[in-house]
């Protein structure tokens, strides 16, 4: 299922992914910067395009074919600050994936869409909806799969999460595509070997 397969990985910007964490003091956004540069060498290793990558706070800045060696740059231009617009994000990157397989240029397994967070969106209900909307354009389930990965510990944000993973289809969802990582499920594995765990899954 690896072959074949885009994957877009949405970052959270926002001002709390500063936070040091205690293993080791490093901060979220440093860890977000080591587990992309991973996911986008193995993936380079699997497809040669690269990965898209979405980073996002109010705002959301796309960036298109990155692979490993762009990583860092990525990472200097931006600093966390501001909020969690996920909806207006994850709705940019759903979208793509439709306009991309309507004209005929997705790949024969479709997409993995992985989401980097560390709290709770600005508007869950904006979320929800565009997760679902999303949803009832697939043809088949496999076709796109979300992968909420949480970093930190924000219970909010871990109660929203599980809910996007247990209960979007009796809300009206077609499949049932997401799936939820938290801290909890990480125990003693890093970002990256959690981003890689989820695309291999």
């Amino acid at each position: 299922m690896l072959e074949n397969r885009d994957y877009t990985l949405i970052i959270d910007k926002s001002g709390s992914m500063a936070t040091p964490d205690q293993k080791g003091g490093k901060n979220r956004w440093y860890a977000a910067q080591e587990s992309t540069f991973a996911l986008a060498s193995k993936c380079e290793q699997l497809d040669s395009d690269g990965i898209t990558v979405y980073l996002f706070s109010g705002k959301f800045k796309r960036y298109d074919n990155v692979t490993s060696s762009k990583v860092s740059q990525i990472f200097m231009e931006n600093d966390p600050s501001g909020t969690t617009d996920l909806a207006a994000v994850l709705k940019n990157a759903t979208d793509n994936y439709f306009e991309r397989k309507n004209a005929g240029q997705t790949k024969p397994n479709g997409e993995t869409i992985l989401v980097v967070t560390d709290g709770e969106p600005d508007d869950r209900k904006a979320v929800m909806r565009v997760i679902i909307e999303a949803s009832r354009k697939m043809d088949r389930d496999e076709e796109l799969a979300i992968s909420f990965i949480q970093v930190g510990t924000d219970a909010q944000a871990t109660r929203f999460l599980k809910v996007l993973d247990d209960e979007l289809q009796s809300a009206g969802a077609k499949f049932d595509i997401c799936d939820t990582i938290t801290m909890d499920d990480m125990e003693d594995m890093s970002l990256s070997e959690i981003l890689l765990n989820a695309i291999n899954d």
